[in-house]
């Protein structure tokens, strides 16, 4: 994996440098395609440089424990820093490995949802609004743009149906999971009342 790594900070500084030259920016296609390439490995090359910077730390201090003459006070903020960075790395690594997946030629698609009511009358409805509504939330979030394509509402403000576009970049990566049937379920007043009063 490192050497990967190295290979792929490599090409992120050529593309820096080619950014740079005027021939590039005036070939606006080239230029377009550089930055759309460099803007995929920032997150690898940002996680692996704090990743390097978690390795730096750790031999720093794997040196120093091994070398001893430490007094007791000093010995405990180095072994600190030791079993802290060793974590950062680990997590690091965890984190590297994900990014280096080979990335789904549609993950930049967008995207139609569909959510029904199902059964459950005015509440599966309402319930059906707040999915809506979160996923909304979510897309603004994320700087997306969403639009209603159609809708069945209900008096109560819920909605039988609704279905929306989901436009903006990286959508279908993050939303192509979502599927399957969520289950609300009423509480009783009189046990809300009681799990109210057990919590005061």
């Amino acid at each position: 994996m490192t050497e990967k790594l190295e290979i792929t900070e490599k090409r992120f500084d050529e593309i820096n440098e080619k950014l740079t030259d005027i021939n590039v920016i005036n070939d606006q296609e080239q230029y377009k395609s550089l930055m759309k390439e460099l803007k995929n490995l920032t997150p690898i090359i940002e996680k692996y440089r704090m990743y390097k910077t978690a390795r730096s730390d750790f031999e720093e201090a794997e040196q120093m424990l091994s070398d001893g003459g430490l007094d007791k006070d000093f010995k405990e903020i180095v072994q600190e820093q030791y079993e802290s960075n060793k974590k950062l790395m680990d997590e690091y690594t965890d984190e590297l490995k994900i990014l280096l997946l080979p990335k789904d030629p549609d993950d930049d698609r967008n995207v139609i949802i569909e959510i029904r009511g199902g059964a459950g009358g005015e509440e599966a409805a309402l319930f059906a609004n707040s999915m809506f509504r979160m996923y909304s939330m979510y897309a603004q979030t994320k700087g997306w743009k969403t639009e209603v394509i159609s809708s069945n509402p209900t008096e109560l403000g819920g909605y039988k149906e609704i279905s929306f576009s989901v436009e903006g970049e990286g959508v279908y990566a993050k939303l192509k999971y979502e599927s399957g049937v969520h289950r609300v379920q009423r509480v009783p007043e009189m046990r809300r009342r009681a799990e109210y009063r057990h919590q005061q």
